[in-house]
């Protein structure tokens, strides 16, 4: 089963700052020489080594003269920024607003083939109406006090869903049933949302699986995840999202949607359990 959305990116930061050590004393530098060499206080190099600090470009170009070995440095230096890109905070991600994120993501949603979604918390991004995502998009702006592009974000969002009606994509999504009854908008947004999946279920290219309060838990209840054929799994923390290109992991979330998949419950029963959320509005 997953155990920490961050396995992956801390085993990349490890992975590279192993390298670099293992240039260094492969030139018979010891960790001082090095930093005197680099011009860095004393404490750099053994934070690097250790994967307490991130290198940055430049970091590793002057590591790599240091030990003459510069014609490692390029690779290195993509191998870091990849190792980045798997764990970014959402304050980073938004720091000019949602509006952007949304649309950077539209080529991976319309190459993707087979989507893989389990929500645990909120209606997954593909499926939301514009009031439903108005109302979460205004949340996330107030509690990370990022600058409010509500409505244009919530436009790009809807813009990136199309992929739902167009083009040859199959979803396969699981919700918790407690999704069903969270309040992210009011109440008649959110009575126009659950309203939407039932429509949205009836289409050959989706399956939407609820899985009930009451079932008897194979797999304890995780973060959000969305996997993206078999290539790319994304995992949302409350301050980062976590992107997952490890095959070995990947098979390791797959394993455990398929897991999920079988306690979950399909077809007429689910619209049963999305209707009963709906009677509960009033």
């Amino acid at each position: 089963m997953p155990t920490s959305p961050l396995s992956t990116a801390q085993a990349a930061r490890a992975a590279i700052a192993s390298r670099l050590d293992e240039i260094r004393r492969d030139a018979g530098l010891s960790g001082l020489e090095l930093a005197t060499r680099c011009g860095w206080h004393k404490s750099k190099a053994s934070r690097i080594a250790r994967a307490k600090t991130a290198p940055s470009d430049e970091d590793i170009r002057a590591w790599c003269r240091a030990c003459d070995a510069e014609d490692q440095a390029a690779d290195l230096i993509a191998a870091s920024r990849s190792a980045e890109s798997m764990y970014v905070q959402w304050r980073q991600i938004h720091r000019d607003g949602m509006r952007r994120v949304h649309e950077k993501t539209v080529p991976l949603y319309e190459r993707t083939a087979h989507f893989r979604v389990y929500a645990s918390n909120v209606v997954p991004g593909m499926l939301q109406t514009a009031d439903y995502a108005a109302g979460l998009l205004r949340a996330i702006t107030d509690f990370q006090g990022t600058p409010d592009d509500v409505a244009d974000a919530v436009q790009a969002r809807l813009n990136r869903s199309r992929v739902v009606h167009e083009g040859n994509h199959r979803f396969a999504l699981l919700l918790e049933e407690t999704v069903l009854y969270y309040r992210v908008c009011d109440d008649d947004a959110m009575a126009r949302q659950l309203r939407y999946l039932l429509e949205i279920m009836a289409r050959p290219n989706i399956s939407l699986g609820i899985i009930p309060f009451t079932a008897r838990r194979t797999v304890w209840p995780l973060e959000a995840f969305y996997a993206f054929d078999d290539v790319q799994v994304a995992v949302e923390t409350l301050t980062a999202e976590v992107n997952i290109t490890a095959p070995g992991e990947i098979r390791t979330y797959l394993r455990a949607f398929a897991k999920l998949s079988r306690i979950a419950v399909h077809g007429r029963e689910a619209r049963d359990r999305i209707s009963r959320a709906l009677d509960s509005l009033g």
